[in-house]
């Protein structure tokens, strides 16, 4: 028995010891690390962050530690960067280190690192050079992609009209028309708007947007290791994206039924055609998860970034109706009402481009962007940063940089005119991120916030339900991303 007991004690104490020195060991590893709060064992800084408003409690932090420091979520260390220049030397002077991807734990137990948006190393860069090369293959700036573009905001307008100037929520009649653009790329046809499954994924598309963005999403994100093992509403996203998914896995075995490797119809087919090219490649990329996940990526992305935008947008204008009297009369001057906006129209309204900046800028849509990490051992300022490390580039406050605009917290398109009253670029406007992450689908989200803004309203004026001072711009969630308020408007034919 006191042989026993003394086994016991003698192992206790063993792996006590082995466990402080590979503690010890990891510590040493990220000695270099930027300052930082100092974190307590197993729950690292969980009580310098307020629960459900991560972006606020970094930016706190930022105050004390500067534009780089680190942080532990539990005992993983984060390093975050703040301001337009800590982001843009990491994201673009040093672009191949920051380039890897970290994991997103919310959507984890879906994507496992497969898909152009979470992939890293060779998968995504075959991932990526592959899917910019479809979507510029299918118009992505192209005359085309404009004209589909196009016709859909003419559908858009029908669906307007038929709301004949009463109040109604915006935000499927928006996410229909945005999504038939990336789905006439990516499934080869657009959706007809009383379309019943239509309709429930672009459901499951905005209900999980606004889940990932919750507070509670935002604590798994930073407690993931511990909190992954009991249920929890972490479950509700994986069921989500999963039911899409199994609708993209339904359209992938109907392209490869009628598939014509001479012919493809869509990116699913170029996917299709790609893996069967490659398939006694052993390094290949191609297979069925990654179409899958790809598409997915691309859907999911191609919908509710810009429709989001566009809600952001009417509730800005409505806001401030002197910006959306001189976007009516800009367009009236430049388009008048014979013809529909057309992209090159673009370089002779400023005003108007000068207005959607701003709304992208202070909409905030992906406030600190999807997270990265190092892909190798880096020196960044003095510091060394570890192969593997998690870096958060907070765009948010790129976008809101005092030294890059005037008044950041006001909505004033003068930030992007000259006072001769061009147009004016400003490179801490990084709304699709920076560096070689950078969204894939920018210029195809460009091109339809210009044309579903301009054709809009060159049509209707846009009438709130309540006077300008009092309508609430603050968003319903603000985590991985900036979720629009829940609002209706009306919109009168002009």
């Amino acid at each position: 028995m006191e042989l026993a007991g003394a086994i016991t004690i003698f192992l206790g104490i063993y792996v006590s010891c082995l466990l402080v020195i590979s503690a010890w060991r990891k510590q040493s590893r990220y000695r270099n690390l930027p300052p930082g709060p100092t974190p307590l064992p197993l729950i690292g800084n969980f009580l310098q962050m307020k629960v459900g408003e991560t972006l606020k409690s970094l930016e706190k932090l930022s105050e004390k530690y500067g534009p780089v420091f680190t942080v532990y979520f539990g005992s993983k260390p984060i390093v975050v960067l703040c301001g337009h220049e800590a982001v843009k030397e990491a994201l673009v002077d040093q672009a191949e280190e920051f380039s890897g991807r970290a994991h997103l734990p919310t959507v984890e137990k879906n994507f496992h690192g497969f898909g152009v948006v979470f992939a890293n190393g060779e998968r995504w860069r075959q991932l990526r050079r592959f899917s910019l090369t479809v979507l510029r293959n299918f118009g992505m700036g192209k005359k085309s992609i404009e004209e589909r573009i196009q016709e859909e905001a003419q559908f858009l307008l029908e669906t307007f009209r038929n709301t004949k100037a009463e109040p109604f929520d915006p935000t499927f009649f928006l996410s229909r028309a945005v999504s038939n653009i990336i789905c006439s790329i990516v499934f080869g046809n657009r959706f007809d708007y009383e379309d019943k499954e239509f309709l429930s994924l672009l459901q499951m598309m905005n209900e999980s947007f606004r889940e990932i963005s919750t507070p509670w999403s935002q604590f798994y994100d930073m407690y993931a290791d511990f909190l992954k093992y009991f249920p929890g509403p972490h479950m509700k996203i994986y069921y989500i994206l999963e039911d899409m998914r199994k609708f993209i896995e339904r359209r992938v075995k109907q392209n490869q039924a009628t598939l014509d490797a001479n012919s493809s119809r869509d990116f699913i087919d170029c996917f299709l055609i790609q893996m069967e090219k490659e398939k006694q490649n052993p390094s290949s990329e191609f297979n069925t998860k990654n179409l899958e996940l790809t598409t997915l990526n691309l859907f999911f992305a191609g919908t509710e970034t810009v429709s989001s935008t566009l809600r952001y947008g009417f509730l800005l204008l409505m806001k401030h109706p002197e910006v959306l009297g001189k976007m009516h009369e800009e367009i009236d001057r430049v388009i008048g009402q014979s013809r529909v906006p057309a992209i090159e129209d673009r370089s002779q309204m400023p005003y108007t481009d000068a207005v959607i900046h701003e709304i992208q800028r202070v909409s905030d849509l992906i406030p600190m962007d999807l997270p990265h990490v190092v892909t190798r051992d880096t020196q960044f300022r003095g510091y060394t940063i570890p192969q593997g490390t998690e870096i958060y580039p907070m765009l948010s406050t790129v976008l809101r940089d005092p030294s890059k605009f005037k008044n950041p917290e006001s909505f004033n398109p003068g930030n992007f005119l000259e006072e001769t009253g061009r147009f004016r670029k400003n490179d801490a406007f990084v709304p699709f991120s920076s560096g070689k992450r950078i969204c894939l689908g920018e210029a195809l989200a460009r091109m339809e916030l210009f044309l579903f803004f301009t054709t809009i309203l060159q049509s209707f004026s846009l009438k709130p339900l309540m006077a300008p001072e009092d309508i609430d711009t603050k968003p319903l969630e603000s985590g991985f991303a900036k979720i629009p308020p829940l609002y209706q408007l009306c919109v009168v034919p002009r």
